[in-house]
This record gives C-alpha cells, structure tokens and sequence, in this order.
C-alpha cells in the first residue's frame, strides 16, 4: 500500500473534524488482529453488522497516542504507555452520518503487538456494552473471506504490508469507510 500524502495527515487550522479517533490495529504473536463486531448503521442492527478495530474518540487535551493507549485500557484491560503506542501508521477520513452526530471525521490508526490474547471488556462504556455483539481474532486471509464488513476498508493489505515490512516513514491512506455502499 502506499504511504498517504504527508500534507494530507498534518491538519492545520483550516481543517475542521466533527469527531477525531485513535483507533489501534492489535496484533498478536501469530499475525492475528482483534476486532469487534457491532451494527453496521448506528440503532439499525437489522441492517446487518460490520467489524471494527478498538479505539474511540479523542478526548479534550489528549494526543492520539494517550487516547489509543486509554482505548486499550478500557476496550482490551491492555495497559500500554502512550510512548509504546508509536506513530499513526493509516489514516482515513471523510463524511459520515452516524444518526448520532455527522460531519468530517478522521481515524488515526496504531499498530500495537501483544501476546494476550484474553481481553477484558469490563471497561466498555455503556454505549459499547449495548452495541458491541462481540469480538474475536482474523487472520489476513479470515478477513479478505469475512461474510460481513471489516473497516477499514483494506485492512487486510494494510496488515500484510506492516507485518512483512513494518509502517512506512508517513501514514498510509485508506479509503473512507462511508463511501462503501450500505447493504441493499
């Protein structure tokens, strides 16, 4: 894959976000990344579900890094040092409706290898208690074979290119999940 567009991932004060995310691609020791599965369009589950990897919002004063690592926390009972988290190694963004809120948002995604394989989801939110319908570990070659959506889109390429290579010097840019069209 190739890397993003460094301008693209260096937002200066012109650009407005409605929702920042840090979000954290958890591999394990045998290429496998954790995902949770939740309803694809937001209160709509039968419209069927998607799979997505932890991480939320930015909270006020926080840096990506301090916001994946808290996500971690709270989504995985993983406790990581914000410095251990590293740079973004993708970047997506665009427009979304989510029912809840809409604009321009953009996800910051880290690359983060454990050995634990057990979480501990005693830390969702409340929110993510109702929605989340669970989680599990995919291979590369689960996810290009997933009977329902994986976001972010290319997942799988991105995670073959960082586990052979390693992340590239910028954020490499995926596709806004959004564009994908809903299910008929």
């Amino acid at each position: 894959m190739a890397p993003a567009d460094a301008s693209a991932h260096q937002p200066d004060d012109r650009e407005r976000y409605r929702r920042r995310t840090a979000r954290v691609l958890l591999v394990d020791g045998a290429g496998g990344i954790l995902l949770f599965r939740l309803p694809r369009v937001h209160g709509k589950p039968e419209q069927g579900h998607c799979w997505i990897t932890p991480g939320g919002g930015v909270d006020e004063g926080e840096s990506l890094a301090e916001a994946a690592a808290r996500e971690l926390r709270e989504e995985t009972g993983l406790t990581v040092d914000p410095a251990a988290i590293g740079a973004p190694v993708a970047v997506t963004s665009g427009y979304a409706d989510l029912g809840w809120t809409r604009g321009v948002f953009r996800d910051d995604f880290f690359l983060h290898r454990t050995t634990v394989r057990d979480i501990d989801t005693t830390g969702f939110t409340a929110a993510e208690r109702r929605l989340i319908a669970g989680h599990r570990w995919w291979t590369p070659d689960e996810l290009r074979a997933a009977p329902e959506p994986v976001y972010p889109l290319r997942l799988a390429d991105l995670l073959d290119d960082l586990l052979a290579d390693g992340p590239t010097a910028t954020p490499v840019r995926l596709p806004w999940h959004h564009d994908d069209p809903a299910p008929a």
